[in-house]
């Protein structure tokens, strides 16, 4: 999944020098996250660890530009000078790739009560990374914007007309639109998928759709569409969407008060963490999507977020599994907590110290389900981008724009 700025630096790797009892050797890291400041002290911990078990060894991170970072990683795999150990988004990313990966079942077995996330970094039955992360898309809201239109702010709405009702008044009140939306880069559609979706597609077809049984014609598909271009054509997002980046300018909007709610992520970017250092935490809020459709159950759409894989052509993969158990020990994930606001894949981490947004989306998590667009292949997920932004221009229509993706996820 889409989740973070673009980091300085990229380069190419060789495989690992190892030696015989694979307790030495050069193990060459690839991600987007090691250049990050607060992955500082994540990554140490996980150095740390790896150290303490493998004394001999080496490890080198590269950290690569994001929004780049899939086309290096499939040139230099294909060129035979990718990683050793890679950094992956949960979903599409990942499983077009597998079968470039290792499995690491047999190698993660003692993780997997620990950790939570697996099944978006599972393709066939076989696991290919250990979740770092947990992600998802609850709903923000300011609730300062709230107490200024005379709303309640600790109930925010639970069905569709309420929403609307409760965004006009807060626009008469204060000018601030309801949604602050960023499409530049496509990725506005998955938010608003995921984030909203189970709001409107039934119980039975939200479980059909994770399961790979998507109709895409149906009215309720249609209709969450149909609902991404009626918000943007009634003027309840900010405007010029299309040419607005969600990293950072749309956040930047509703963190300055120009929008009361957005569709954002909750771990380690664009989330509660980084919200608190414009809004008081106080009123930071968190809602699941109203209901749109009758009968539809609201929920919380989470998945494993960000996940270390082995490549397969490694020279020592029980070495590059074991950095990738470093990279999701208790240690090293309760730093990225700390420091960067991520909601970690270790169910063991104590986070009551992170206020009531985060007390609420970990709350959520326990009816939460896996988020739509995480369930597409990357293909998919990429035309959904280009035909949400005609969507939005108006370019094309709702029902041209589901049969191309019901094209495109029948051939994957």
């Amino acid at each position: 999944m889409v989740a973070t700025l673009a980091l300085a630096g990229c380069g190419s790797a060789a495989g690992p020098k190892s030696s015989d009892n694979g307790s030495g050797g050069t193990l060459v890291v690839w991600d987007w996250k090691s250049g990050d400041k607060t992955a500082a002290s994540y990554i140490e911990k996980a150095k740390a660890d790896f150290a303490a078990k493998h004394p001999g060894a080496t490890v080198e991170f590269v950290a690569q530009p994001f929004d780049q970072y899939y086309t290096l990683l499939g040139a230099a795999i294909q060129a035979g000078q990718g990683p050793d150990v890679m950094l992956f988004n949960g979903g599409g990313q990942i499983r077009d790739r597998s079968a470039s990966l290792l499995p690491l079942d047999d190698y993660l077995a003692g993780d997997r009560e620990r950790l939570a996330g697996w099944d978006a970094f599972v393709k066939d039955g076989k696991v290919y990374a250990a979740p770092v992360t947990l992600q998802g898309h609850p709903i923000y809201y300011n609730k300062s914007l709230y107490e200024k239109a005379g709303l309640d702010p600790d109930k925010p709405a639970t069905t569709w007309s309420e929403f609307v009702s409760n965004c006009a008044a807060i626009t008469r009140a204060t000018g601030a639109k309801c949604f602050a939306q960023g499409n530049k880069e496509g990725i506005g559609i998955q938010f608003f998928m995921s984030g909203l979706g189970s709001g409107v597609l039934t119980p039975q077809e939200y479980t059909d759709w994770i399961a790979g049984k998507r109709d895409w014609r149906s009215p309720n598909v249609k209709r969450l569409f149909a609902l991404w271009k009626q918000v943007n054509d009634d003027g309840l997002n900010t405007a010029g969407a299309n040419s607005t980046a969600m990293f950072n300018d749309a956040f930047a909007l509703f963190e300055s008060g120009k929008a009361a709610h957005i569709i954002g992520l909750m771990s380690d970017v664009g989330h509660w963490k980084d919200f608190g250092e414009f809004i008081p935490p106080d009123k930071v809020g968190v809602m699941t999507a109203p209901v749109v459709t009758a009968g539809a159950v609201s929920s919380l759409a989470y998945d494993g977020g960000i996940g270390y894989a082995v490549a397969r052509s490694t020279g020592d993969p029980k070495l590059a599994a074991d950095l990738v158990r470093s990279l999701t020990s208790t240690d090293a994930l309760t730093a990225f907590h700390t420091d960067a606001g991520a909601i970690a894949s270790d169910v063991t981490i104590d986070v009551s110290k992170g206020g009531p947004a985060v007390a609420t989306i970990v709350a959520d998590l326990r009816a939460g389900k896996p988020a739509l667009h995480v369930a597409l292949s990357s293909k998919t997920v990429d035309l959904m981008g280009r035909l949400s932004q005609q969507l939005l221009s108006g370019s094309t229509t709702v029902d041209k724009a589901v049969d191309q993706l019901a094209a495109s996820d029948t051939t994957g």
